[in-house]
């Protein structure tokens, strides 16, 4: 006898997901995402600001170094800015003919203009002819503070009645000068005798001397005539 078969029981199906009796996942929450973003907005901004600060503090450093270098620039013996070079008259221009002047560290003094000449010096190997011709100019310089001081002859400058500015010829000026043409030495409360050359074009008219302790004072202006 042929048992009849048992008939097949469908499966009950199981959902998909988490079996039962665990308790659901939390919920993700954007708390955490908001702080994240916050914390790096605050760390972006802080950033900033020491950079903006260091660079702050770099142009400030450079700026004084800048006014230090330029305030150390400035030679010791020149005149405060606006102040009337000593010896010449406040209101400006040249001190009169024969006066006394002061730069800096020193008095000069114009004791005499010898007339142009063509050709200065009596040493062939020295000997200098002018493009134009030569004016001689004839100066006591008195060192007048406590220190000695060098005197420059490059130093000082001719104007003729034009405005015209004119160098001196150190070369030439070494036909007429003991060893004081170029540079000299000077102790305090002495005095050397110079002559300054200075090759001008024929007929030039001088009319002042400028004249200067160092290259960096301002310089005074003596009347030639």
């Amino acid at each position: 006898m042929t048992t009849p078969p048992y008939p097949q029981q469908p499966y009950p199906q199981q959902p998909y997901g988490r079996p039962p009796g665990y308790p659901p996942p939390p919920k993700k929450s954007n708390a955490n995402t908001i702080i994240l973003v916050i914390v790096g907005v605050f760390l972006l901004c802080g950033f900033g600001g020491c950079v903006a600060a260091l660079s702050s503090s770099s142009s400030d450093d450079k700026d004084k170094t800048a006014a230090t270098f330029t305030t150390a620039s400035v030679g010791a013996g020149a005149p405060a800015p606006g102040a009337p070079a000593t010896g010449a008259p406040a209101a400006g221009g040249a001190a009169s003919a024969g006066s006394t002047v002061r730069d800096g560290k020193f008095e000069f003094a114009v004791t005499a203009i010898d007339p142009p000449v063509k050709v200065i010096g009596d040493n062939p190997y020295l000997q200098k002819t002018a493009q134009g011709e030569y004016i001689q100019v004839h100066l006591t310089v008195t060192n007048i503070s406590n220190k000695a001081q060098s005197y420059w002859s490059d130093n000082q400058k001719l104007f003729d009645d034009k405005g015209r500015e004119f160098e001196n010829d150190t070369m030439a000026g070494i036909n007429v000068n003991d060893g004081t043409a170029m540079a000299s030495e000077i102790n305090p409360g002495n005095s050397i005798q110079v002559v300054i050359v200075f090759d001008v074009p024929a007929g030039t008219a001088p009319a002042t001397l400028e004249l200067h302790d160092s290259a960096f004072s301002r310089g005074v202006k003596v009347a030639l005539r």
